[in-house]
């Protein structure tokens, strides 16, 4: 009985956010819903567990959510991000549509772009390409999923999407670490996503299935004077130079955080190590945003500027507290007596002699329950970090290994169909969950396959 307000709470939450209804309202509901059924006191719960959890989220995180979403619209206003896929999808002509798209996305990504600028950079150029092609539009956002929220998002090291800087947080790590095992899973999933659409591509060839008839968001057919794409891929190189020099070359003094320690002020972070990843990528997209803006000023239009820096702070505001609220929703769940039954049995399953089994069940099962992967590894980490971290000091397993392995386990079940980004993609390609889901979930199948993937590598050859 335990569980049942837990499974009601999540089914809710599940239908209402694929009919398009706000997580922010209906997620501290819902989980309270399942705190009354459990016999947690209603307004305590929600004042103290709830909003608790979900400021300390945006304490840690929101300046990267902010400063990616005006890097995201800066690139945008300026045409350089649009500059970018275009090159990538014409060079690579219609004949190769899926693989432009796929990589047009993944470039924007690891270069440090918001996954949701991405969507709609990419989306113009790919429903432009898909409709040369003749290829199923339905099929767009599952390919902008494959380049977007896979490899390029939580597998490849240095990554400045936000579910690679988390474990950073919590594990004293950077967001190069586990750059073999990263590398590797990125190139298999990368392999397996494009033959999956490949094959997808082909059965509906094989049907006479083409682009189909469709009216919602379709992109005007009309030409573009674009900078550069050689101009406007400066920005995101700059990001990820000064990235890697804050976390691999830069010696950050203990020091700094000294004076702010002697406050004594709440949810001071304990260590530098903890902090680095995200100060460096703080300073990264701060120069990248600089850079751009000086690039592409001419292009700017009399107000550009300040409506990027209005629409991506205030975009970013929705995104870190859609999340925000998944993260109290899974914390208040996590509080919950049917929620520690089940965290009990999960952390006591033992594949070998690591923690990597345990991580990856957990950090699953939380993701799929928040629809998030950074709020799914945020509270599985906050809750299990130190455990996990004792675990593979027992077993002389690197923190390096867990902070690739937890990245990569947390973009398992978080594309569920009350994912925010999913809901968001669908709606910027004019589709529905009936008719494009299907393969996204298909992507959701091989990130967790990935994990599986992951285990075995680490286990066979003992590093990452």
């Amino acid at each position: 009985m335990e569980t049942l307000g837990i499974v009601a709470s999540l089914i809710l939450l599940i239908f209402f956010a694929y009919r398009g209804y706000s997580v922010i309202f209906f997620a501290p509901i819902f989980a309270l819903l399942a705190a009354v059924t459990q016999g947690l006191p209603l307004m305590p719960t929600y004042t103290e567990l709830f909003m608790v959890k979900a400021a300390i989220y945006v304490k840690n995180f929101f300046p990267v959510f902010m400063l990616g979403a005006i890097f995201g619209k800066v690139m945008e206003e300026t045409g350089m991000a649009k500059s970018i896929a275009s090159a990538i999808i014409k060079s690579l002509g219609p004949q190769r549509a899926v693989l432009s798209t796929v990589l047009a996305a993944a470039i924007l990504t690891y270069g440090g772009v918001s996954m949701f600028v991405v969507v709609f950079a990419v989306y113009p150029f790919a429903a432009a390409l898909f409709r040369e092609a003749n290829i199923p539009k339905k099929l767009v956002p599952a390919t902008i999923v494959l380049g977007a929220f896979t490899f390029t998002m939580d597998s490849l090291p240095g990554s400045p999407q936000i579910q690679n800087i988390i474990p950073s947080n919590f594990l004293g790590t950077n967001v190069y670490s586990g750059p073999y095992l990263g590398i590797f899973i990125a190139v298999v999933m990368f392999s397996t996503g494009m033959a999956w659409l490949t094959y997808r591509v082909n059965q509906a060839r094989v049907k006479g299935e083409g682009y189909g008839d469709h009216k919602i968001n379709e992109p005007e057919q009309r030409d573009i004077q674009l900078p550069s794409w050689k101009l406007a891929v400066l920005p995101l190189l700059l990001v990820l130079v000064v990235n890697y020099i804050g976390n691999n070359v830069y010696t950050w003094s203990p020091d700094l955080l000294v004076p702010i320690q002697a406050m004594k002020l709440p949810l001071t972070a304990p260590a530098i190590k903890n902090v680095v990843g995200t100060w460096s990528l703080i300073i990264a997209v701060g120069c990248g945003i600089l850079l751009a803006t000086g690039l592409g000023y001419s292009r700017l239009s009399k107000d550009g500027l300040s409506k990027a820096i209005s629409m991506g702070a205030v975009g970013s505001l929705l995104a870190v507290m859609n999340v925000a609220s998944e993260v109290g929703y899974g914390n208040v769940i996590s509080a919950l007596p049917g929620f520690k039954s089940i965290a009990s049995a999960v952390m006591d399953m033992r594949f070998g002699d690591s923690p990597l089994g345990s991580m990856a069940v957990t950090i699953n099962i939380i993701c799929g329950i928040t629809g998030s992967a950074s709020g799914g590894v945020s509270i599985a980490l906050d809750l299990f970090a130190k455990h996990w971290l004792e675990w593979a000091a027992a077993v002389n397993m690197s923190p390096a290994v867990l902070h690739r392995f937890a990245s990569i386990a947390s973009g398992g079940f978080d594309t569920g169909p009350h994912n925010g980004a999913i809901i968001t993609l669908l709606a910027v390609c004019g589709l529905t969950h009936r008719q494009s889901y299907p393969d996204i979930f298909a992507m959701t199948l091989l990130k967790i396959a990935m994990v599986v993937i992951a285990f075995i590598f680490v286990s066979l050859l003992g590093f990452a």
